[in-house]
C-alpha cells in the first residue's frame, strides 16, 4: 500500500463535484507537489481556499499521478490573490469576479475579518448597497458556520459532505443538537440513516446500551420493514433485527421495546395470538385503504342511462369482435360494481375488455380517468386503449416538498371522475393506493386491472394480491388464451412457467432460446458480444438486458459497465462525465430513476445521451422528437443511471421487442417463478435466456414468493383471522 502523506496548498480549480456532494476532483497548487489533481470523497472547497489533506499518492491509468485525500481541512485564504479568487468563486452569493476585485482592492488583507465583524462597511465599495452588504454578511456567517460544522464532523470521522444537509435542517443549532441527541439525524434529515447517526453517536461517547440508542435502533429496524416490502412485522423478528443491528444485549432491547409499547409509542396489532408492529404511516394507510375500498364497493351509483346488453352488442359490432363469456362478464361487472378487479395473464384479452369497459361507461355518460403506477405503463395504456392516461402521481397532482411530498388531490379536493381505471395494478404499493383512494369521490367506480402472478410492488405491500386474497371484492379472471395458434412461444411459455412447467426452448434463431455457460464470466462476455451484434444498427432501444440482481458478475452494475465498454467505449471526441459511481458518455443508453414532473420525465423512462456540455447532460427520450433534448444540471445527474441492463423489477410495466434474460445459479436468492414470469412477459418478439437450464428450473420450481407481512386482506374481511403472508 502507498505511503501516507500530508499535502497542503491552495485550491486552483474544482474540476468536478458529484451531485450529492460526496465526491470531488480538485486542482491543487502545492509547494510540495506543484500543481496536482486531488480526489476527495466529500464536498469541494471553494477556489482560493487553503487546504491540508491527509492521504496517498496513486497513479491513475488515464489521468496520471493524483493525490487521494482521506481527510481534508479547510483554512481561510490569506494572500490577496487567494482572497480575491475565493470571493470570485461564488462562495458568497452576490459577489462575482469584478466585485471581488473591487472589495479586495478596497480592504486588502482585512477583507475576510471585515466580512465577519463589520459587513456594513462593504457598502463603501461601488456597486454594493447597505442591504446587499447585510446579505453578504449573513452569507459569510452561514458559510463560517458550515465550515465549523464540517470540521466538527471530520474530527469525529464523519464526512463533511453531510454538513450542508444538517445546516439546512438545524441551522445554527446543528452542533448542539448533534451533541444532545445524534440519533435525531435518522428521523430529521433525509438521506441520513441510523448507521451514520450511530457512528456520530459512538464518536461522541454515547454508551452502547443507551436507551436512546436502543430506541433509535428499533425505529430504524422498523423502517426497514417497508424497504423489504412488508407492511408490519412480528415483534420477535423486529427484536432479532434490532439486536443484530445494535450488537447489544437482547434483554436491554426487550426492556426498551416493552417500555415503548406501554407508552403507546409503537403501533401494534394483535392477530391470532401474535403481536405485529407497524410503522405509523403504513398502519394508517392499511386501515384507511380497507375502509375506503369497502365504502366504494357499497356506494356505487346505479347506471340507468344504458342497457348493458345493447351497448355491449353495439361495441362488439363496431370493433368487429365477439367477446368471450368471461370478457362480457367483466364489462358487465364494471357497470354493476363500485370496485371491480380484472386479472389475467398475457394473451387473455385484458386490453379488449378495457376498451369495452371504456366504451360502455362513455355511452353511459361517465367521466372516465385512466391511470397506471409508472409513466411507461401509462403510455402503454393510452396507446392500447386509444384514450389519454397518466401516472397515478400526476393524476393526484404530486407536489414534492424537499425530502417529502404531498398530493393536490385528496379527500378535500377529490378527482373529477365517475369511473377510474387503474392498469398494472400489481405495481401499486400500499401508500400510493391509499393516496389514490383518498382522492376518489364517493359513488365513483374503481376498476383495477393487472396480472396477479407478476412480481409484487417495489414499495411496501401487495395491494392487488391482498384484494384478491380477501375475496371481498368482485373479480373476473381471464384464463383463456385467444388466438392460440398465433401467440408464439413467448406467451405460451409464460403460461407454462405460471403452471410450474419448464418452458420449451426453440433453436438459437427462435423467439424463445437458451444459451448455457459454465461460468458467469463467460455468460457476461456472451451477453456483451450479443448485445453489440443485435444493436449494430445503432438502435439500442430494441434490446433490453434484464437480470434478477444488481450485484455479482451478471448483475446490473457489472453488465452495464461491460456493455458500455463494448458498444460505447471512451473516445476523445465524445463528451464524458466521470461521476463517483459511474461514467456517462455521449451515446449512452440511460434510464430516469425518479419521477420528474418539471421535465415531464418519469421513473423508468429510457433515453440516450446526445450531448455533454461541460457539466450539463442533454438526453433525448424516444417518445419525443429527435431535437427535443432534456437538460440535466450537475445536481440532477443522480436521477440518471446506465440502462443497457436493468433489474426485472425496474422493467415492470414495460415491453421491449427483445429481452436478453440472465438466469445463473449465482442469483439463487432471487430465482422465483413470478420473477421469471414477469421477465419473459416483458418481451414482444424474442426472449434469449443466458445462463443455465438449472437456474431456470430453480426459478420455475420456486413458487414460494418472499413473504410480505400484511393484514389488508383481513381488514377487508372485517375479521381478525390468523394473518396471512403472501
Amino acid at each position: 500500500m502507498a505511503e501516507a502523506h500530508s499535502l497542503s496548498g491552495v485550491i486552483e480549480d474544482v474540476v468536478f463535484q458529484s451531485p450529492d456532494g460526496q465526491f470531488s476532483v480538485l486542482r491543487l497548487d502545492s509547494k510540495e507537489a506543484g500543481r496536482i489533481t486531488m480526489v476527495y470523497r466529500g464536498p469541494a472547497p471553494f477556489i482560493g481556499e487553503e487546504v491540508t489533506a491527509q492521504g496517498r499518492y496513486n497513479e491513475h491509468s488515464r489521468f496520471g499521478r493524483q493525490f487521494e485525500a482521506a481527510t481534508l481541512t479547510v483554512q481561510q485564504p490569506t494572500g490577496l490573490k487567494g482572497i480575491e479568487n475565493f470571493l470570485a468563486s461564488g462562495a458568497i452569493k452576490g459577489i462575482g469576479p469584478a466585485l471581488a476585485a473591487r472589495i479586495v482592492e478596497k480592504f486588502g488583507s482585512e477583507t475576510l475579518e471585515l466580512l465577519a465583524k463589520d459587513p456594513a462597511r462593504l457598502a463603501e465599495v461601488r456597486g454594493i448597497s447597505i442591504k446587499k452588504a447585510a446579505a453578504m454578511g449573513e452569507a459569510w456567517a452561514d458559510l463560517s458556520e458550515l465550515r465549523e460544522l464540517m470540521l466538527f464532523l471530520e474530527s469525529h470521522g464523519i464526512s463533511g459532505g453531510l454538513a450542508a444537509k444538517l445546516q439546512a435542517v438545524y441551522g445554527k443549532t446543528a452542533i448542539p443538537r448533534l451533541k444532545e441527541n445524534p440519533y435525531s439525524l435518522a428521523t430529521d434529515v433525509t438521506g441520513i440513516g441510523f448507521k451514520t447517526a450511530d457512528r456520530i453517536a459512538m464518536s461522541l461517547g454515547v454508551d452502547r446500551n443507551s436507551r436512546d440508542r436502543i430506541a433509535a435502533g428499533l425505529a430504524y429496524a422498523l423502517t426497514m420493514v417497508a424497504a423489504s416490502g412488508h407492511v408490519c412485522v412480528p415483534e420477535e423478528i423486529l427484536l432479532e433485527e434490532a439486536v443484530r443491528l445494535l450488537q447489544t444485549d437482547g434483554a436491554e432491547v426487550r426492556e426498551v421495546f416493552d417500555r415503548l409499547v406501554a407508552q403507546d409509542l409503537l403501533r401494534t396489532e394483535e392477530v391470532g395470538g401474535q403481536r405485529l408492529i407497524y410503522p405509523e404511516y403504513l398502519y394508517r394507510a392499511e386501515v384507511g385503504l380497507a375502509k375506503r375500498l369497502l365504502a366504494l364497493r357499497d356506494q356505487a351509483k346505479a347506471i340507468t342511462k344504458v342497457d348493458a346488453a345493447t351497448v355491449i352488442g353495439r361495441f362488439e359490432k363496431e370493433a368487429a369482435i365477439t367477446l368471450a363469456p368471461e370478457q362480457r362478464q367483466a364489462v358487465e361487472a364494471a357497470l354493476e360494481h363500485g370496485v371491480f378487479i380484472l386479472t389475467g395473464g398475457p394473451g387473455t384479452g385484458k386490453t379488449t375488455v378495457i376498451k369495452g369497459i371504456i366504451n360502455v361507461l362513455a355511452k353511459a355518460g361517465c367521466r372516465i380517468l385512466l391511470t397506471a403506477p409508472t409513466g411507461r405503463a401509462a403510455k402503454r395504456l393510452a396507446e392500447s386503449s386509444g384514450h389519454a392516461a397518466m401516472t397515478v402521481h400526476r393524476l393526484l397532482d404530486y407536489q414534492p416538498q424537499g425530502g417529502s411530498y404531498s398530493f393536490g388531490k385528496n379527500e378535500k379536493e377529490p378527482l373529477d371522475a365517475e369511473a377510474i381505471i387503474v392498469d398494472e395494478a400489481s405495481m401499486l404499493d400500499l401508500p400510493l393506493a391509499y393516496h389514490l383512494l383518498k382522492a376518489v369521490p364517493g359513488g365513483c367506480r374503481l376498476i383495477f386491472v393487472g396480472d396477479a402472478d407478476q412480481l409484487a410492488s417495489v414499495g411496501a405491500g401487495a395491494v392487488l394480491q391482498d384484494m384478491l386474497r380477501s375475496k371481498q371484492l368482485p373479480v373476473v379472471r381471464l384464463n383463456n388464451v385467444f388466438r392460440q395458434a398465433e401467440i408464439g412461444s413467448i406467451v405460451s411459455n409464460a403460461h407454462k412457467i405460471n403452471r410450474g412447467q419448464l418452458p420449451d426452448f426453440t433453436g438459437p434463431d427462435g423467439d424463445f432460446s437458451l444459451r448455457e455457460f459454465s461460468s458467469e464470466e463467460e455468460a457476461a462476455a456472451f451477453i456483451a458480444a450479443t448485445y453489440q451484434q443485435m444493436t449494430a444498427d445503432g438502435d439500442r432501444q430494441k434490446v433490453q438486458v434484464l437480470t434478477p440482481m444488481h450485484k455479482n458478475i451478471c448483475g446490473v452494475q457489472n453488465l452495464n459497465k461491460l456493455l458500455q465498454e463494448r458498444v460505447n467505449p471512451h473516445d476523445e471526441n465524445k463528451g464524458e462525465l466521470n461521476l463517483s459511481t459511474l461514467i456517462l458518455r455521449e451515446g449512452d443508453k440511460v434510464m430516469q430513476i425518479k419521477n420528474n414532473y418539471d421535465k415531464d420525465v418519469f421513473n423508468g423512462d429510457i433515453g440516450s445521451i446526445k450531448v455533454i456540455d461541460g457539466k450539463k447532460v442533454y438526453v433525448n427520450f424516444p417518445d419525443r422528437g429527435p431535437d427535443d433534448l432534456i437538460a440535466y444540471e450537475q445536481k440532477e445527474l443522480e436521477e440518471l443511471q446506465l440502462a443497457y441492463a436493468m433489474s426485472v423489477h425496474k422493467a415492470q410495466g414495460s415491453e421491449y421487442p427483445c429481452v436478453i434474460l440472465v438466469m445463473v445459479p449465482g442469483h439463487y436468492v432471487m430465482l422465483q417463478r413470478n420473477l421469471l414470469y414477469t421477465a419473459v412477459t416483458r418481451a414482444k418478439e424474442k426472449v434469449l435466456v443466458v445462463g443455465s437450464k438449472r437456474a431456470v428450473a430453480i426459478a420455475v420450481g420456486n413458487d414460494r414468493t418472499r413473504r410480505r407481512y400484511s393484514l389488508l386482506a383481513e381488514r377487508l374481511q372485517g375479521g381478525e383471522g390468523p394473518g396471512c403472508w403472501i
